[in-house]
This record gives structure tokens, sequence and C-alpha cells, in this order.
């Protein structure tokens, strides 16, 4: 062949690609001298005695290079043969040695000689023209140096390796091609990939810089040959066939029109007689595929005579015996087809004598038959299906036994491509013969009729060449091989799938995940396991659930079948790979895969590595899908971890993950990873120790600094956190408990209600599965409940740390947050609520009960006691109502809680304390319909006190009350309640009815509970009684106020807005100012309110209008800031009367007067932004009329 491998004999043959244009010339000849070198002199060197080219002693590879493939000819040729000439060897030049040490590829050696000749000023252009360019480092072959590349004839040598077999030369005389350059080492999967990443592969199959070297040398144009007029003609054909596919019509004309001698339709035009090839895609794209000789190979095995053999021999002899001719380029063609025929005669060579060892195998065979059986004609007859075998089989061979009847057909198979070729042949004995003997029979005992003809096996065989068969291509020299053993199934699986994938629809891609799998497996060369594990981790550009899941499932058994140390060199790096890719899907399948294969990896690596790349993905990663994956693939992780130090590392993951932004992944942190890490930190002994703790001093902490403003978001992630560790908690009291050695299932244990445990968020707080089993906690529990009711708490350490530590702090802590804020309340009520459920109600009763009632100390006696006063006000009262008090909804939990609510509101009323810890009772436990009835028994109380500061607090909590409840109570529980109370002798009791009453009227519907609401306001309004109560007006304006807006149309127009007016009338009226302007403020801030809605002509002119100029004349003399908002309000009312009565019919407005309207508004919220006094009641207005 004519490319020669680095460090093979036949390095030089004509033009070398490591040296540079001044110094070809010079290189030539030295190059061409050693290949006669080789060529002439090798024969004396004796045959490697491992090769099998000492079975032949007319061997013709003996004429040619038999150097060691190992060695440079000069090394292996014999001194005498160096200095046959008389002649000294001239000193080698410095230059010529760096030639040498590039062309065998010992670059280290040729980059140290580059340094040290740059050091001492001696820089030589060659070295520093080959290491300045990339381009010789990006595809660098694995193949040592020295060593021919498997597959390549002639890479080792002139003629081939000293005589070791070419591993294109199949076990029966097949020619197998030589390995593509796209083979699973090297192929550029980019090509194959979905997403369009043109990623490149760096690993490259050990054949292929000597390919590619012997591709430079085919296509140097000193010595390529002159292109003949047939082949013109050819080549024509096919690039106007690809213009044509490809719609580049324009070219393809112009492209005819300057071959006009040529009829582009028919390809039997060209004047070859052969079928018109493959077009020009499929030719680039299986190119490499086969070897480049000098002669056409026919891909069947044929007889050669000795004789004719021996005549080629003397063809070496023709060379030249000195090549100082002034015609280099006939020379180097020539040695060309010189080593072209050596090549071609090497192989048929090893094919005839595979021939021969069958051949001897079958007689053999025969023979042994003949003594076993009775008659050689009773053999098993074949089938349809074998004879359409032997019809299609492409070589035919007749063994004659004793009479040449015993004929035998078969197709011979090829040898493994990636087998070295010094054991092709002898690997092929040795496997015979050590095969059992049952298994010789099953490949050798396949009998096919033979015809009683006397026709020559040559005719048989051109006979059988018009059977059309294709072997040439790869896909058909896949074919014409059938796979005899698990491991060369493996082996064509393996070649075949980086085919096969790019061609299957992306929807039914998962398919091939087992073909895939099973090949990745059992494949025995690491690269290939390798490139199809790569394959399955792109087998779809974006993997839907369902893909991922079934890639999971794969990936999981790979990990089962091939143990841990595979997975980590294995799995582990496609995951590596990904973890930045492009498309989330992508991914996700990373992050899904740490978590389904830490089992399967070793500790250390679960611990470091994949621990690693998980929370690189946690921080890094935008997608939430992707970090709620990593959430629970870390969670994963926590349950197989075993290394202390990391406790730390996962703590810092754990607050990341609570304080991440998306709630699925919030969510995915209290399902996961915090159950499993809690369940690790029990193991260490860092659940009460640190874990709990931690997390219980950020919360002061947040508390503390947030005086100003409480940071809610943080407040809720850790108090969330505490109530997700409460089953860890609780199944490590039951675990230590003194009990706990005692607890023995016997048949058939107790059973737990249904209700007994607070439902959990995800199995893995559950505490049956956190203790084992459910029979195993039942049991727990009955001894539990035993031990704290009939024994206590002593030596049980786990149980004490909760009730001496925790309780205390816990309650600590609820005292300092503020009682208004209705999220912290509502968040430590629920902590209280599952904290109390999970730890049952014994323990509830007897522990944390009298912990809030000892702090609240609830008596009469400490009314005017501020200790006493301070506890109620602040948020422990409604936390212990709404937490504690509600666990358990027996007769006597309800009436605990009715009791407690009861007093708390006579102390707050008689101390004159404020209300906020009572209303946020109400507010929490009216967002519960099962508590309605509750509440209103405990108004009812206060609505028949005897205080009427008692009376009042009562009126007062109706207003909270009124929206949750349903219609039919309030017209059954709370209006009557509310009438009763308006008739109270004490008028701030009256007065503290109007908000209740303003509530119904915004949220009922009913119309006859309205009217009789409606008729209760108007006695406040026009009963004489109260026409100088200021307090009472005051309250009424504001109801309006804030009930106008959202209240029913109909009562808004006939009874607030003339209300408002004739107060507004009154008001002009009074003398006292501070009186006067405190009620016009009020009017301001509802007449802003109402001035929102939708007002009717008439409404507008006969109230609205009037009452807003009464209020300007008050805020003329009494606020002027105030005036100049109502001027404009005025105007813009006058503005909308007047385009209704010109441009549009009553009940609609035109678009100018929306335009003036908008401005108007604009500038009347610019100015009402500079008041203080009426900003915050126009943001809740506006908030409520969106």
């Amino acid at each position: 062949m004519a490319a020669m491998a680095p460090g093979g004999g036949g390095s030089g043959g004509g033009v070398n690609p490591f040296l540079s244009d001044s110094d070809e010339d010079d290189d030539e000849v030295a190059a061409t001298e050693e290949r006669r070198a080789g060529l002439g002199l090798g024969a004396g060197v004796g045959l490697d005695p491992g090769s099998a080219g000492s079975l032949s002693p007319q061997d013709p590879l003996a004429l040619g290079s038999s150097a060691r493939p190992g060695l440079p000819v000069e090394a292996a040729a014999p001194p005498a043969a160096l200095a046959g000439g008389g002649e000294t060897p001239a000193r080698l030049s410095i230059d010529a040695i760096a030639a040498q040490l590039l062309r065998d590829q010992y670059l280290l050696t040729a980059l140290e000689l580059h340094t040290e000749l740059l050091e001492s000023g001696r820089e030589l252009p060659r070295l520093r023209d080959y290491f300045s360019n990339p381009g010789n480092f990006e595809r660098q072959s694995g193949t040592p140096p020295g060593l021919g590349a498997p597959g390549i004839p002639g890479a080792s040598g002139v003629g081939g390796a000293g005589g070791r077999e070419p591993s294109t030369t199949s076990g029966g005389g097949q020619l197998n091609r030589a390995g593509s350059i796209s083979t699973l080492d090297s192929l550029d999967f980019a090509r194959y990939s979905d997403d369009g990443n043109r990623e490149t592969d760096e690993r490259v199959a050990e054949h292929e810089v000597p390919l590619q070297e012997r591709k430079n040398y085919k296509s140097s144009p000193e010595i390529q040959e002159p292109i003949k007029p047939l082949e013109k003609r050819a080549l024509n054909f096919l690039v106007n066939e690809f213009l044509l596919k490809n719609n580049y019509k324009l070219t393809s004309i112009t492209f005819s029109d300057e071959n006009d001698d040529q009829d582009f339709e028919l390809w039997d035009d060209v004047g070859l007689n052969i079928p018109k090839p493959p077009d020009l895609l499929q030719l680039y794209r299986d190119f490499g595929n086969h070897q480049v000789t000098g002669k056409d190979l026919v891909d069947v095995a044929s007889g050669v005579d000795e004789d004719e053999l021996q005549a080629l021999t003397p063809i070496l002899s023709s060379v030249p015996p000195t090549l100082d001719t002034p015609q280099p380029l006939e020379n180097s063609l020539l040695l060309q087809k010189l080593e072209d025929k050596i090549s071609l005669l090497n192989n048929e060579k090893w094919s005839l004598m595979e021939q021969i060892r069958r051949l001897e195998s079958e007689m053999d065979i025969l023979k042994t038959e003949r003594f076993t059986t009775p008659a050689v004609g009773e053999s098993v007859q074949p089938s349809q299906k074998d004879s359409e075998d032997s019809r299609r089989s492409p070589v035919v061979y007749s063994s004659d036994q004793e009479t040449n009847k015993g004929g035998h057909l078969e197709t011979l198979g090829g040898a493994d491509p990636s087998t070295p070729k010094e054991n092709s042949t002898g690997s092929c004995l040795r496997k015979e013969e050590e095969m059992p003997p049952s298994s010789v029979p099953s490949k050798t005992m396949v009998h096919f009729d033979q015809p009683n003809r006397k026709l020559s096996p040559a005719f048989h065989q051109a006979l059988l060449s018009f059977c059309r068969m294709s072997a040439d291509s790869r896909l058909g020299s896949e074919v014409s091989r059938i796979a005899d053993s698990e491991k060369s199934v493996m082996l064509m699986l393996g070649r075949c799938l980086p085919h096969i994938v790019p061609n299957v629809l992306l929807a039914k891609r998962e398919e091939l995940i087992p073909l895939i799998l099973c090949t990745a497996c059992l494949h025995p060369e690491p690269k290939e396991r390798d490139q199809l594990l790569h394959i399955l981790f792109n087998l779809i550009k974006r993997p839907d659930d369902e893909q991922r899941q079934m890639i999971l499932t794969g990936c999981v058994a790979f990990a089962r079948h091939v143990g841990p140390t595979r997975v980590e060199a294995e799995l582990l790096p496609q995951c590596w790979e990904q973890i930045n890719h492009k498309y989330p899907e992508r991914r996700l399948l990373v992050a899904e895969s740490c978590g389904a294969l830490a089992p399967y990896l070793p500790k250390e690596i679960r611990s470091s590595l994949v621990l690693s790349m998980l929370q690189q993905m946690l921080m890094e990663d935008k997608a939430d899908l992707v970090r709620e994956a990593v959430i629970k693939s870390l969670g994963v992780i926590m349950g197989y971890i075993d290394d202390p130090d990391k406790y730390q590392q996962g703590f810092e993951l754990l607050l990341s993950a609570l304080g991440d932004p998306s709630e699925r992944v919030v969510s995915a942190t209290h399902q996961v990873f915090l159950p499993a890490y809690a369940a690790w930190t029990t193991e260490l002994g860092n659940l009460q120790s640190h874990l709990i703790p931690t997390l219980l001093n950020k919360i002061e902490k947040l508390l503390r600094e947030g005086e100003h403003g409480l940071d809610e978001h943080k407040l809720h992630m850790y108090l969330s956190a505490l109530q997700s560790l409460i089953p860890s908690l609780f199944a490590l009291v039951l675990q230590n408990a003194p009990f706990s050695s005692k607890a023995e299932l016997h048949g058939e244990g107790p059973q737990i209600e249904v209700t007994r445990f607070p439902r959990p968020m995800s199995p893995l707080q559950d505490v049956s599965i956190i203790i084992g089993s459910r029979e195993q906690l039942a049991v727990l529990l009955q001894l539990y409940d035993y031990q704290l009711e009939h024994e206590g708490t002593t030596g049980w350490e786990s149980l004490l740390w909760v009730v001496n530590q925790l309780l205390p702090q816990l309650i600590e802590t609820v005292g300092k947050i503020n009682v208004t804020s209705t999220a912290c309340v509502h968040e430590f009520s629920r902590f209280f609520w599952r904290l109390c459920r999970t730890f049952g109600k014994i323990f509830t009763n007897t522990k944390v009960k009298p912990q809030f009632q000892e702090i609240l100390r609830l008596s009469e006696e400490n009314i005017d006691s501020s200790a006493g006063n301070g506890v109620l006000t602040k948020a422990t009262v409604p936390i212990y109502a709404t937490g504690v008090l509600t666990c358990y909804i027996q007769e006597e939990d309800r009436k605990l809680l009715v009791g407690f609510l009861e007093d708390v509101m006579t102390l707050l009323s008689l101390s004159h304390a404020p209300l906020d810890s009572l209303k946020a009772s109400f507010v929490e436990l009216g967002a519960n319909p099962a508590y309605h009835e509750l509440l209103l028994t405990v108004l009812w109380y206060g609505v028949v006190h005897t205080s009427a500061l008692v009376r009042c607090t009562a009126a007062r909590m109706f207003e909270l009350l009124v929206k949750g409840v349903n219609e039919t109570l309030v017209a059954q529980r709370v209006v009557p309640a509310l009438i009763t109370l308006s008739s109270d002798p004490e008028i701030s009791v009256r007065i503290a009815t109007i908000p209740a009453f303003g509530t119904i009227m915004e949220t009922v519907i009913q119309r006859e509970l309205l009217e009789r609401v409606k008729m209760q306001l108007a006695s406040f309004l026009e009963d004489p009684q109260y026409q100088d109560q200021h307090s009472l007006h005051t309250e009424v304006i504001r109801t309006f106020g804030r009930v106008g807006p959202n209240a029913e149309p109909r009562f808004r127009d006939e009874f607030v807005i003339p209300h408002l007016h004739k107060l507004a009338l009154v008001n002009n009226l009074q003398i006292v100012d501070s009186k006067r302007l405190d009620i016009a403020i009020h009017l301001f801030e509802a007449y802003s309110a109402l001035s929102c809605c939708f007002i009717s002509e008439d409404l507008m002119v006969n109230h609205f209008l009037p009452g807003l100029r009464c209020l300007r004349t008050d805020m003329e003399h009494l606020s002027p800031e105030h005036e100049v908002i109502l001027s404009s309000m005025i105007k813009e009312c006058e503005q909308k009367v007047e385009n209704k009565s010109v441009q549009e019919p009553q009940g609609s407005m035109s678009i100018a007067a929306s335009l003036v309207s908008e401005d108007t508004k604009t500038k009347f919220l610019n100015k009402m932004g500079q008041l203080t006094t009426s900003g915050a009641m126009l943001a809740n207005v506006f908030q409520r009329k969106k």
C-alpha cells in the first residue's frame, strides 16, 4: 500500500508529509535509499518464529521487509547490508534525525530536541513548523510509535508486518474491508446529534494517523496520475447528479453546457461496462471503509497456481540498483505499484491458507462420520431455507472424500477486524481446538445437496458471481458476516448502532435503549462502551418525562450489571459532560441520574464528585425543574452518604434550597431533601444538638433584627423547616425512650387511629416509615402513652429536651413576634398545631398547655398587673388559642377554647388594653367555618356581659366575623345580637355596632336583611337624640367611606350619598372648629372613595356636587390644601355632567369626557399624594376598586 505507518520499514515512499518544501528533494533521496535497503537486504533476515509466515517456504513477504514491526528498517537490516557497498554511512544531519522522529511519531523526543535547539540558538525550521501547527495535534493516534496500525496491510513494512497476517483477511478468503475512519472510537458524533451542537470528539481510532498519511500521500499533486477520459466522464455524471439532487439547477445547466459531448441522463453513455456507482454523498460517507490498492479486488476466494506466485516474485529484483535518476516520479510510481501487488498477493495467500485449513477440517469431520454412521448419504437433509442460502453463497468449495461425492458448501465467516493481524490465523486454530466437542459440529455439520455435475469450482464461482450481492460497502460487509458468538454479536452491534441511531425517528428512539445498554454492558472495548453510553445520553434531543424515565431505568440496570467501578468510570463522565447542556431536559436527565445511580456508586464518589455536581447545578442552573430534580437527588445522596465531614456542607445546601425563589424547589426540599438530611442528622446525634437549635436561633435573630420590618419570607422558610422536622423529632423520642427495648411485635398489635397524626407532606415525613413499619409504631405509641400517663419522663433525655429546652424557647420566641402580622401568627399556629398533634393528646395536656397557662396567668386578679396585660396583648394569645387549643375537638376541648377566649376578651376590655391579640385569634379561627358557631358563642357572652366595655368589645368583634360567616348565621345570630347592642344604654356600645352594620351592607345580598340594617343605620342618623353625637357621626362617615364603593349600588345611591350630603350641610353650621375639621376630613375621605364609583347624573347634580361644595366651604377656612383638591373634584364632576347632557345619552360617557376625566383624576391623585391625613385611606380605596 502507498501509506506507510510511522515507524514501519516502509516509512518512505514518495512525498513525506512531515517534510518542509525546502528539504523535500533531499529527503526523498534519503527515503528512497532506506526503502532500497529494506527491499533488497531484508530477505536475509529470519522470520519471526511465532509468525504465520513460516508456514510457507515460498512466502512472497520474505522478499519484502522482514524487519520486526517495532524497529525502523535501518535497525532491522544486517550490518553487512549497510556496508555492502564498501562505503561508511555518512553522519546523519540534525534535520534528518528530526524528520525520522516525526515520521516515527516520537513526538515527545522531537519536542525535547526542538527545545534544546532553541536553547542553544539553533532553531530547526522543520520542528518549528511542525509544533506551531495545531492541526498536527487535533486527532493524534493511540498507536505506539513503531507499530503499524491494525487494519492496514503494509503499515509495518513494505509488504506487511513481517509475515504477520493482515487483519483484512477473513477466516476463509473473504477480504474484509479496513475499519472506517468513522469508527466508534473516532466518530464525530455531532453529526448524529439532534441538538445541532458541532462538538468535536478528539478520540481517534488506532489506525487513523497512518490512514491519514496514506491519504496525504495519495492526494499529493506531485504524484497524482492524470485523469483518464472515462474517469472524467464518470465523475462528470456523478457531479451533475449531485447538483440536481441538491437543487443547484442553474449550475447543473452550466455544467452540462460545458460538457456537451456527454449525455447526463444515461449512465451507459459514460462508456464503462459497470453498474452506476452510488452517488457522491454515499461515496464520501463510505470513504475510508475500503483499502485503496493499485488493483481491483474481488471479494472471493480464487485459485492461484504456485508457478504464478513464483513468477511474480522476481518482479522485486527489477528494482533498479540505484535510484539516482532524473525521473523520481516514475520510480515512485513503480514502487507504489509493486507495493500494491505485494499487498494483493499477501491477501490472496492468506485466503488460500485459510481455505486449505478449513478443507482439511472438513475432511477430518467427514472421515469421522464415515466411521460413526452407516452411510454417508444418510446425512441430514437441508431445509428449503438452506437450499436458498446455498444459492446465495458467494463461495463454493469442493472437498473430495475418496469418490468426491461428499461435497460441502459453506459461507465463510470473516475474522473480526479488531483482531490483531498476528493473531488472526493462530487464534482461529486455537479457538477451534479449545472448543468443546459439542460446539464444533454445530458450526461444521451443516450439509447441502451437491449437484452430480462435473463443473469446475472456478465455473461455479463465476456462475454465482451473477447473483447480485454487495459486500463492498460497510453494510454489505456486516450483512455478509453472521455472528457466531456472543462476543462477535456485541462487536457487530457496537459497529452498527452508531449508524442506526440517527436514522430512527425521534419519537421512537427510546426503543433502542435496551439494545444500546446491552451492547454497552457486554462490549469488550472500553472506547466502544464509552461511545455507546454517549449515544444513550444524546439519544433524544429533548427527552420528555417518560423518555427520561426509560433512560434512567436503563442506567440503573446497567449499574446493577457492571458494578460500582464501571459506573464511576463510564456513566458518571456522561453526566458530567452534559451538566451545562443548553437544553434543560438534558440537564434534568443529569440531575435525575445522579440520584438514581447513587446506590450503585463507590461511597467516596457519592460524597465528593456527585455531591459537588449537584451543588454546582443547584447554585447555577436557572431552570426550576432542573433545580427541583437536583434537590430530589440530593435527598437520595443524603440517604446514602456516610462521611460526617459532609454534614456542614449538607446544612448549607439545605439553607440554599429552602431559600430558593421557586415554590417547586422549596416543596421538593420539604418532601425529600429535608427528611433525608434529618435522618442522617439523627444518626449523627445532631438533630437536638445542632439542626433544630440552629434554625430556632435564626428565627430569633430575624425577630430581633425585624423590629422595623420583619422579613416574613425568611421567617416562613425557617419555621416551615422546623415544622417538617417534627416527625423526625418524634421518631427520635420514640426510638430513645426507656421502653424502646420492650417494643416487640406479638401477633396482632394495636391499631393506630387514622387521625392520630397530621397528614404528612410526603412519605418520608410519615412517622411509621421513619420507624420502620406501622405495626412497630403502634406498639411504640401504646408504650409511649402509658409511659407519659403513669411513669413520667425520668431518664428520657430526648423527651426532656423537648419539654425543658425546645418548648420554653418556642414560647419565648412567640412572645416577640408582632401580633398584627397575620402571616407570622398563622405560621406559628400551624407549627404548634402539628407539634401537639404529633406528640399526642397526653403530651399536649400535660406538657404544652401548662407552660402556656403559666405564662398567660388568666385571672381577674391580674387585670391591673402590667405583666399579665403585657402577655395578653402579644401573639402568645392567638397562637395558644389557634395552635394548641384547637388540636383536639372533643367537647371538653371546645369548652376550654371558649372559656379562654371569653377570659381574654373580658380581661383586655376591663384593662383598656389593645384588642389586637383577640382580633388575631378571631381572624385565624374565623378562616375555618367549623369554628364560626364557637366564636358566635363567645361573642354572645360579650353581648350579655354586665360590663359595657366587654359589650363594646363584642360589638367590634362582630365586624371581623361577618365576612366569613354564611348569611344564615348572619341573619339568625349576628344581626339580632347587633340590634340588641344598638339599643344598649351605653352610647359607646351603640356606636361600636356601626362598623359591623356597614360590613353587613357590604357583604350580604339578602334584601330583607339589608333593609333591617338600613333601618338601624337610618335611626342613628335621623334620631334627634344622636344629633350632637360627634363620635357617632364620625363613625358613620368612616363606615360609609369604607363600605360605600363595594356596597350594593341602590344602597349607595339611595342612602349613603344623600346622608353624606346632609352631614356636610350640618357640618357647615358647626361652631367648634376642631369638630368641624374632624368631620370635614372624614367626609373628604368618604367623597374621595365614592368619586371612583359610577354616579348617575341626577344623583351627581342633586347630592354629590352639593355635598362637595359644602365640604369645600369648610376646607376654605380650615384646610386650604384640601380645598384645592376639592375644587379639582368639583370641576371634574361638572364636566362629566356637561358632557353627558350635551353629547351622550344618559348613562354613558363620551371619549372626550373620559380623556378629560382621566386628566383631572391624574391631577387629583398627584395632589392627594401631597397630603398626609388621607393617603392610607385612599390607597385602600383604590385597592378595593381593583
